[in-house]
């Protein structure tokens, strides 16, 4: 069979079948990630404790072992060692730590304060007491629009 016996419908159906795999493996990997959601929820939801801390300095760098405790590093995956993460050090009852948490947590997060926060392991969940998006920097946009708002209610 040479180059000009192949047909556009021979063509066609290896697409099809090329994409048919792929979304089978797209599948069955949002499905295992899905999986690990789901346990890492749930060990969240049963470690989550509320406690009072000093956050000294945050900082958004690599983790490595000199910013993280050894053993957390060793079973941090290859991906997360290379991205920038969000980490807080802080003190914890009588000892220093450094922490991990999200973006919206990590941006209302005051340095050189006491702050009652939701922990699961080393994870910063949440702060208690207070809204995040209320203590979030705003825009001048968002600024002007809240002010609009109050203003409509109010009448």
């Amino acid at each position: 069979m040479n180059a000009s016996n192949v047909n556009f419908s021979d063509v066609l159906i290896i697409i099809i079948v090329v994409l048919a795999i792929i979304l089978a493996l797209l599948y069955y990997f949002n499905k295992v990630s899905m999986r690990k959601m789901v346990q890492a929820q749930d060990f969240i939801d049963n470690n989550r404790t509320t406690v009072q801390i000093f956050i000294i300095d945050k900082k958004q760098e690599k983790p490595s072992p000199s910013n993280l405790p050894k053993a957390v590093y060793e079973q941090m995956p290859k991906t997360s060692k290379m991205r920038k993460a969000n980490l807080v050090r802080a003190k914890v009852g009588p000892q220093i730590v450094t922490l991990i948490c999200d973006k919206p947590v990590y941006n209302v997060l005051p340095v050189k304060k006491n702050v009652k926060v939701d922990l699961a392991g080393i994870y910063i969940i949440g702060i208690t007491g207070m809204k995040l998006e209320d203590k979030k920097k705003k825009t001048l946009t968002e600024k002007m629009t809240l002010n609009l708002n109050n203003k409509v209610s109010k009448k």
